[in-house]
């Protein structure tokens, strides 16, 4: 069930044909948000743990069109876990400064230290999509950023690192009827910016470079998982499987005290 959405390493997949709703993968709305709860709860303690034994990574990517839900994964996700041991990580138009640098430089800066979850809400992998779609860099450079990728998350993964990758995929129907809302609803719009109509009208575009990122850029060891996104419920419950799965396969425990609590005079 975990690798229900995964994307096998060299597999092509076509994202017009990919679902964007949980048919045929499940079809109980209220028996999904109980397991998501239960599961979540499993989530805080595994976090924990992590974070007591202070030796594994966990870092998850979040990449979606505008609207396709990296926000409210996360804060579904991650409610109730330990603050102290998670990170979110948000990569916007990249700064001056970080423009001096090799592409990857931002992102390195922040990946999980020890005992660490880090989310990514949009990634490294912007520095694919974004010049593909719109141009601003030769083909070349763009092509060539597949492999560095691939050799960095390898080096991640060498040293210590679990990547999990997400791609929230919608329905241009649904980002339609979730930007609707956000300019009509008082407490979200400050989330919509014309510029979300404008990347809206590049949807193929976009798609065929998704397209290319889940070819070439899934891995053994960072792989991606195509996740149904149009209904919140299956959204939640298939990301939360997935890495609930990879932090069992980790099994941290908490680490010996080290001493006699017989022998500790208060």
């Amino acid at each position: 069930m975990p690798h229900t959405h995964r994307v096998a390493p060299g597999a092509s997949i076509d994202l017009s044909k990919a679902p964007t709703r949980a048919d045929g993968f499940h079809d109980d709305k209220n028996a999904a948000r109980h397991e998501f709860r239960e599961l979540r709860e499993e989530l805080v303690e595994w976090q924990r743990r992590l974070y007591a034994h202070g030796q594994h990574k966990l870092l998850i990517v979040f990449q979606a069109m505008d609207a396709g839900g990296k926000d409210g994964t996360t804060k579904k996700i991650m409610r109730g876990v330990n603050p102290q041991g998670v990170r979110v990580e948000s990569f916007k138009v990249p700064s001056t400064r970080e423009r001096a640098h090799d592409f990857l430089w931002r992102i390195h800066r922040v990946v999980p230290p020890a005992g660490y979850i880090t989310v990514f809400n949009r990634s490294h992998y912007e520095d694919i999509l974004v010049p593909r779609v719109h141009k601003l860099v030769p083909e070349e450079v763009w092509q060539a950023r597949y492999r560095m990728i691939n050799d960095f998350e390898a080096i991640l993964a060498g040293t210590g690192t679990h990547i999990l990758k997400f791609f929230l995929h919608i329905s241009p129907e649904e980002q339609r009827r979730r930007f609707h809302e956000r300019v009509h609803n008082p407490l979200k719009q400050w989330k919509f910016s014309v510029q979300d109509i404008e990347k809206a009208r590049d949807w193929n575009d976009y798609m065929a470079a998704y397209e290319g990122v889940l070819a070439e850029c899934s891995t053994a060891a960072a792989p991606w998982h195509v996740i149904p996104a149009d209904q919140k419920w299956y959204r939640n419950l298939a990301v939360i499987r997935v890495i609930l799965d990879r932090l069992r396969t980790i099994n941290p425990e908490y680490p010996p005290h080290g001493y006699d609590p017989e022998e500790i005079d208060f």
